[in-house]
């Protein structure tokens, strides 16, 4: 399969990534990334931790790292219809929490709808951008709570 783009000229802006770190432990971490998403309308359908399935299955010895698979419900129906429900296969908004330091945790994320949007599955390319803008003041505005913290 070949890319419309290449994926090295692209800025982290144009997959809406965003990135930060917070002082304090991993599963406050945790606590803070839910709390702030919850606060800006996120529901948590799907949570779990890659790091501790990994260290028990193969002795991985992975630090602390935990994706919480946030969801906005009316942006979910909304994208759904825009990109002819393709873009179910990137569901869920992840937010990646990961333990750099002890008492150093990075948050991490990218946006699912820009990513569609770039692989082209937008049927609805107006509604996608629009989905894409409120999505995305919507991060903006978890990551200023955290920022906050």
């Amino acid at each position: 399969m070949t890319l419309p783009f290449d994926p090295t000229e692209l800025s982290p802006e144009a997959y809406g990534e965003k990135q930060m770190t917070l002082e304090m432990e991993h599963d406050e971490a945790i606590e803070a990334v839910r709390n702030a998403c919850a606060e800006e309308g996120f529901g948590f359908p799907v949570e779990f931790s890659p790091s501790e399935m990994l260290n028990e299955k193969i002795d991985a010895e992975r630090d602390p790292y935990y994706v919480l698979g946030a969801c906005n419900p009316k942006m979910a129906d909304r994208a759904l219809d825009a990109t002819d429900k393709r873009i179910g296969s990137l569901f869920p908004c992840n937010m990646v929490i990961w333990q750099q330091a002890p008492g150093e945790q990075v948050v991490y994320h990218v946006s699912i709808m820009k990513l569609a949007k770039l692989l082209g599955m937008g049927t609805a390319d107006d509604e996608l951008d629009a989905i894409i803008d409120e999505t995305g003041e919507m991060v903006d505005a978890v990551f200023d709570r955290l920022a906050a913290i």
